[in-house]
């Protein structure tokens, strides 16, 4: 009895000392860093499925709202990013016209990606804005056979009967009430927490999503799943060390697939919005 009992406290001591390795540990543990800043669209160009109502509408050109811009601004800036990411495409000439808002120009413009990319970019001397986005691959697709496509992306138009989609209405009607009642950056860090991200991500998968049996499915999968992968390819083109510091300043429906892909991805950490120091 007392060899048996001798073997199982050495078989447990040899148990306590066995290493194991965590999945995470063939990984490298610097990574670059990447704040990812899902924002509304400042100035209101109703290109969204979602419009918002005139009356939920705020200027940020105008107090108090001009001031809460500013202090997002600081805000943001604690995270002392070495590159900017914005919302457009490369035709649009970003680095360009950051040097032009360098000159005096652009002030007057309610887009977030001069009032909170080119200002951030010009206030911690960046010379670069990297103009991201993408176009999905369902348009290219669209060129090879254009009758087809027609009918294959029929009744897709964000106008379903499914009570489930009927909620994210609501949900996205009451918090442009709070875009007014909130100071921005109180806004931002609700709209950019894994509750709001999560959610923004899940509406994707109601209303159309549902259409016949896969077509939904196949829709988003070569069209906004298939975006967002695009422009997360692109950030990892532009990522030349673990030093590097991104900011990205997209939509919040694009922050949500992101955020996703970051978090999954052994090259980047996830930042919080709401844990800058």
């Amino acid at each position: 009895m007392k060899k048996i009992i001798l073997l199982l406290l050495a078989t447990t001591a040899a148990s306590a000392q066995l290493s194991v390795k965590s999945p995470s540990d063939f990984f490298p543990k610097s990574k670059t860093q990447v704040l990812v800043v899902g924002t509304f669209h400042f100035d209101y160009p109703g290109l969204d499925a979602h419009k918002t109502d005139e009356s939920n509408k705020i200027d940020v050109l105008r107090e108090p709202k001009k001031s809460e811009v500013t202090q997002l601004v600081d805000y943001i800036k604690r995270f002392k990013p070495t590159k900017i990411v914005i919302e457009a495409m490369p035709n649009w000439q970003a680095t360009e016209k950051l040097k032009r808002y360098k000159a005096g120009e652009f002030r007057n413009q309610r887009d977030e990606r001069f009032q909170l990319g080119m200002r951030i970019a010009t206030e911690l001397q960046l010379d670069t804005i990297y103009a991201l986005d993408a176009l999905p691959f369902d348009l290219e697709l669209e060129k090879l056979d254009t009758v087809y496509f027609k009918k294959f992306f029929e009744d897709f138009d964000f106008k379903s009967n499914d009570p489930m989609a009927a909620k994210f209405t609501d949900w996205y009607r009451y918090e442009e009430t709070l875009q007014k009642s909130m100071t921005l950056l109180d806004y931002f860090k609700r709209f950019n927490a894994r509750e709001s991200h999560e959610l923004t991500y899940g509406a994707y998968l109601v209303g159309d999503f549902k259409l016949d049996d896969t077509r939904g499915a196949d829709i988003l999968s070569i069209w906004w799943y298939n975006r967002n992968l695009r422009i997360f390819r692109k950030l990892q083109q532009i990522t030349e060390s673990p030093t590097d510091r991104l900011l990205v300043i997209f939509g919040n429906g694009h922050a949500a697939l992101l955020r996703q892909l970051l978090e999954c991805s052994p090259e980047y950490d996830f930042v919080e919005f709401d844990g800058l120091k």
